[in-house]
């Protein structure tokens, strides 16, 4: 019998396992890893043969069910040994922290352990919102992501080129009463051996929302679009205003052509994607040292997702394409043909999407509402606690009670 702790220990590293799951799928295997512990643990060093064979057959089990291929973990090795993204997946897993927690497992596992892992697994992101996929308009596969109870749909817009489960913590949290769908960036996910060049343009991207919604027959819906996927929700709300009911805006990053200022982080970032979006060539010249900028920047806990789009040269020429399209395109036009009621989010403090640009939007939207955190950043923002994302609800749960022309309002003072 295993103790609640050892049950615990195997819960999260069946989450983590998981979760590395998208950024394992773009790199070569295998992919070496390395224990490190988060917590106070005893050194590898000292481990006897027994707890590493017993690590490496959990590991080993967890990631065969998960139906991760490719992690080996590596006995001899530090972490400055290993590459970039084994570094990243090792810090991530905190094998260190399992194996102390768990001890010197037998040769077979428990039988507990192994319902343990069958019962995480089968509450796993892609299991939970039943992952899916949907073929565009223009024949390129999509990744789709729903689930949730009720009539009233909302569909979330994740950033440009990260996996879908990077919005698990908001997509769990609205599905609790709503049905919630998502999908992920069109030519950096599904089916291997696709080749050649899509469309990366906005409005291609806006068109795949509605293949999102016409996949679940949904008429009408709620949209949330975070960072890139503010701007994808714009041009959809735009395009087709009858079939979007509200709009939430989350810390988007937007061009304007009359001109707005831009961080230094967004003029850096337009310059590489331009170079990297040029050719092939030009991604792989520069895919290294863009790769080195990113994980200096992105916070550790977020790292195994963000970094998914650096994990190849031809996923990097992709991204480069898709997100460059969406940092370069002119919203100001979308602005007057969006009427639907639109809550727009930023904070004081953002150093990846400068704020104005936000203010800008709310204000050249017909019925825009701004709100201004004092503090958050896009990183804070994939690990909203319930207050903000009870905002979300909250604003959508208002646009079913709120008469016909009566003013925007929610109760929140932080509104501006």
């Amino acid at each position: 019998m295993l103790e609640p702790r050892a049950n615990e220990a195997i819960t999260r590293l069946v989450t983590s396992v998981l979760s590395v799951k998208p950024l394992m799928e773009g790199l070569a295997v295998p992919v070496r890893v390395v224990p490190v512990a988060r917590d106070t643990a005893d050194p590898p060093g000292t481990w006897s043969a027994r707890r590493w064979s017993g690590l490496e057959r959990l590991l080993d089990r967890v990631a065969g069910q998960a139906g991760v291929t490719g992690l080996s973990l590596s006995r001899g090795m530090a972490v400055d040994d290993l590459q970039v993204f084994e570094r990243v997946i090792s810090d991530h897993l905190a094998l260190a922290d399992v194996a102390n927690t768990v001890g010197a497992l037998p040769e077979e596992l428990p039988a507990q352990a192994g319902r343990v892992i069958a019962a995480s697994v089968a509450n796993g992101f892609d299991v939970f919102f039943r992952k899916d996929t949907v073929v565009a308009r223009d024949g390129v596969p999509l990744n789709v992501y729903g689930a949730g109870p009720g009539d009233e749909t909302v569909v979330l817009v994740p950033a440009c080129g990260m996996p879908a489960a990077l919005t698990e913590t908001w997509m769990r949290f609205l599905a609790r009463d709503r049905r919630v769908l998502a999908w992920e960036s069109r030519g950096l996910f599904g089916p291997a051996g696709q080749s050649g060049d899509h469309a990366v343009d906005v409005t291609a991207q806006a068109a795949d929302l509605f293949a999102v919604m016409d996949h679940y027959a949904v008429s009408s819906a709620h949209v949330v679009g975070l960072c890139g996927g503010a701007v994808i929700a714009l041009a959809a709300a735009a395009g087709r205003p009858a079939r979007i009911s509200s709009l939430s805006l989350w810390h988007g990053a937007y061009e304007f052509g009359s001109g707005s200022p831009r961080t230094r982080f967004q003029d850096d970032l337009i310059e590489l994607m331009a170079i990297a979006a040029h050719s092939r060539a030009a991604a792989r010249s520069v895919q290294t040292a863009f790769c080195q900028v990113a994980l200096r920047t992105t916070p550790a806990e977020t790292a195994h997702f963000v970094l998914y789009p650096y994990t190849n040269p031809e996923l990097f020429y992709r991204y480069c394409r898709l997100n460059g399209s969406i940092a370069t395109t002119d919203v100001e036009p979308y602005l007057t043909m969006v009427e639907q009621p639109t809550l727009v989010v930023t904070s004081e403090d953002d150093e990846t999407a400068h704020p104005q640009g936000s203010r800008q939007v709310a204000e050249g939207l017909p019925n825009g509402l701004l709100r201004v955190e004092p503090h958050g950043d896009h990183s804070s923002l994939f690990h909203a606690d319930t207050t903000l994302m009870q905002v979300a609800v909250d604003f959508i749960a208002e646009q079913g009670h709120r008469p016909a022309g009566e003013p925007l309002s929610i109760d929140c003072p932080r509104f501006v």
